[in-house]
């Protein structure tokens, strides 16, 4: 015999109302894409032109976490959906009162060379409130300290709530690094050279303009006037051979620093911002190793620039300098031996980008993910869409 049971509806049980529905399927959604957003994928735009032309400003594009693995948050107790800034009213969108030590998920790789990647500004542990923007140790060594504290309301923040930054990596844990009248070479061969790399060139001509029609077609910036006949512009790698055959033209030369100069304003220096013991600009640059987990390093007080926020703000430890001396947590110290693996990453357009030739290496619990297809991309207005952009992978807009 067998027995059938249906359920019965309960007369005293109220139907819930309209509204109820609604905040039930709102909370549902929030908590859907906060944790697709935090452990698979999430969008991003491009707000700069520091990735032209391989990616353009106004670039929509789809984040994989799942690429390195997914980070956990480190700043759990936050409001869904932004990052670190309220929206319209302003003000931190998180407390600090709870934080978590890194981890990360497995994911199906790691980090490798040329790879484009979102990772959180390591230098954004200190803002300038009225200028988020801005490098805080930057226009620290442009004005003073002492200035911008006095005239600016100065923040700090945990690592997951830096600025979001994309640049492509250049330099993997242990690879020496350098650069060479411009180019880079990794392990002294020269690296990857990607065709819409854009960097500053002088333009000879005879004479004659170039034709408006010609960088428009090609969407070149008009090139400035810096002399007779002689102009200086923004080239990708593979406009500079059409370039040079253009009627009138007389040559098309990299504008680049020469080697051993230094820039006379702090604010231009580059890492390690030490111009006794490191005379380095944006185009002559190293060599440099780029530190390895578990790798140990002497530290002398011509190297120490090198290392110190390594020691101090990345990995935590207590750094004290003495009579030429250093001493870690309270003890004295000759070597150090990484904790973390580093990246080295850059931007594309190389004469427009504040990348790691400014601001160093990039701990691995600041990566966020790999950048992976644009899903969207439009020129001033969303009238404007760039059709052959759509739905094309990073790697393959970088060929």
């Amino acid at each position: 015999m067998r027995l059938a049971f249906r359920k019965t509806k309960d007369p005293a049980k109220k139907k819930k109302p309209v509204w109820r529905e609604w905040v039930d399927a709102l909370v549902f959604a929030v908590v859907a894409a906060t944790i697709i957003r935090t452990f698979f994928i999430e969008a991003y735009t491009i707000p700069t032109g520091s990735m032209e032309g391989s990616l353009l400003v106004n670039d929509y594009l789809f984040v994989s976490k799942l690429s390195y693995g997914p980070r956990v948050p480190m700043t759990p107790i936050a409001v869904p959906l932004v990052h670190n800034t309220m929206p319209v009213i302003g003000g931190k969108s998180y407390t600090d009162a709870v934080q978590w030590k890194y981890h990360r998920w497995p994911g199906f790789g790691h980090v490798e060379r040329y790879d484009v990647v979102v990772f959180n500004f390591p230098n954004g542990d200190t803002v300038i409130s009225e200028m988020p923007d801005r490098d805080y140790y930057q226009t620290c060594r442009e004005v003073g300290r002492d200035n911008v504290w006095a005239s600016y309301q100065v923040i700090t923040r945990p690592i997951d709530k830096k600025e979001n930054y994309i640049k492509r990596c250049m330099g993997v844990p242990g690879d020496k690094l350098e650069l060479r009248d411009g180019i880079v070479y990794v392990n002294n061969e020269k690296a990857k050279i990607f065709p819409h790399s854009k960097s500053t060139y002088v333009i000879r001509t005879n004479g004659q303009f170039i034709p408006q029609d010609y960088l428009d077609d090609n969407e070149i910036e008009q090139p400035q006037a810096a002399g007779k006949n002689i102009y200086i512009g923004f080239l990708e790698n593979d406009q500079v051979d059409p370039m040079r055959h253009q009627p009138g033209i007389v040559s098309v030369d990299p504008y680049n620093q020469k080697p051993g100069f230094v820039p006379s304003s702090a604010g231009e220096w580059t890492f390690p911002q030490d111009t006794a013991n490191f005379k380095w600009n944006v185009d002559n640059f190293g060599p440099i190793i780029i530190p390895k987990k578990g790798a140990t390093v002497e530290l002398t007080p011509q190297n120490i620039a090198l290392y110190r926020r390594i020691i101090f703000n990345y990995e935590g430890n207590k750094l004290e300098e003495r009579n030429g001396k250093f001493f870690i947590n309270g003890q004295e110290a000759t070597t150090y031996t990484f904790k973390m693996d580093y990246y080295w990453m850059m931007g594309d357009n190389r004469h427009n980008s504040l990348d790691s030739r400014y601001w160093g290496f990039v701990p691995e619990d600041h990566i966020v993910g790999k950048a992976a297809f644009v899903w969207l991309s439009h020129r001033e207005s969303l009238a404007k869409l760039r059709w052959g952009r759509l739905f094309h992978t990073v790697s393959s807009l970088s060929k």
